[in-house]
């Protein structure tokens, strides 16, 4: 099928060089290069490094709706990042890629919060995208376990292997059915409060460390550093890092840092 992908973050990067696999993927739509690490330089999107190296046409307006796109059969939609008109959403078939089993945790961060709050189960819904966050028809959605020791790269990774193998199904004949009313929660963007670790509350903290890794990043003091933590498992009622970065500074063992100080 001839399809056009609008995606920008490594989610949506990974989505998309699958479905490139699968189908004729017309053109990417994703957000303009932006400054990035820490020296701040202009980068491009994930998504647009896949494109690229794939030779698949890339856009990137300000905001969607800037310039035509070229005609598809549909556009999936795989964090993007930006809300579609609905002067662009009427003039084509917009498929959503959600990694979560809506109407769970529609919104920013859906893997990071069923992390964050113990879920043991999660997945992917393929919706129709609507005006309203999240809340389109549901074309289809398949539920995986999240595993002790996952950790958010590990979902996405996991998620966008489901979603390309559902859309595989979708795309040809999508047919849709409306999103249950009941159990509707929200997953509200990650702020600087959700990445400061209580380290008084052991489990939730170690959840927390899996939910921002790789790609954000917990944080605490130790022996009065702040110190980003990536990995960490609880060892007698307490938060053991395993691995971590003080500020300035590369990733480490904890048993490194730990020397470092001494």
């Amino acid at each position: 099928m001839r399809i056009g992908v609008a995606a920008t973050a490594p989610f949506g990067a990974d989505v998309l060089e699958r479905l490139a696999r699968r189908h004729d993927v017309r053109f990417l739509l994703t957000r303009p290069d932006a400054p990035r690490g820490r020296g701040r330089k202009l980068a491009p999107p994930p998504a647009k490094e896949v494109a690229e190296r794939l030779g698949i046409p890339v856009l990137q307006p300000e905001r969607p709706g800037d310039e035509e796109l070229p005609e598809a059969d549909a556009i999936v939609v795989a964090a993007y990042g930006l809300l579609i008109p609905e002067g662009l959403l009427d003039r084509a078939l917009w498929l959503n890629v959600h990694p979560s089993l809506l109407p769970r945790w529609r919104g920013a961060a859906p893997v990071e919060r069923a992390i964050m709050a113990g879920d043991t189960e999660t997945g992917v819904t393929i919706h129709e995208t609507v005006k309203a966050l999240d809340a389109g028809p549901v074309a289809a959605r398949r539920a995986f376990p999240i595993a002790p020791d996952d950790d958010a790269g590990a979902v996405f990774s996991r998620s966008a292997e489901v979603a390309a193998d559902l859309l595989g199904d979708v795309l040809p004949a999508p047919s849709f059915e409306p999103q249950p009313e009941e159990g509707v929660t929200y997953a509200d963007k990650i702020g600087p409060d959700d990445r400061r670790l209580d380290l008084s509350e052991p489990e939730q903290a170690e959840r927390t460390v899996r939910a921002l890794s790789p790609h954000i990043g917990a944080w605490a003091e130790l022996h009065g550093r702040r110190v980003t933590i990536w990995r960490a498992h609880v060892e007698d009622g307490e938060l053991v890092p395993d691995e971590v970065q003080p500020e300035g500074k590369r990733r480490m063992t904890y048993a490194e840092f730990l020397r470092g100080i001494r």
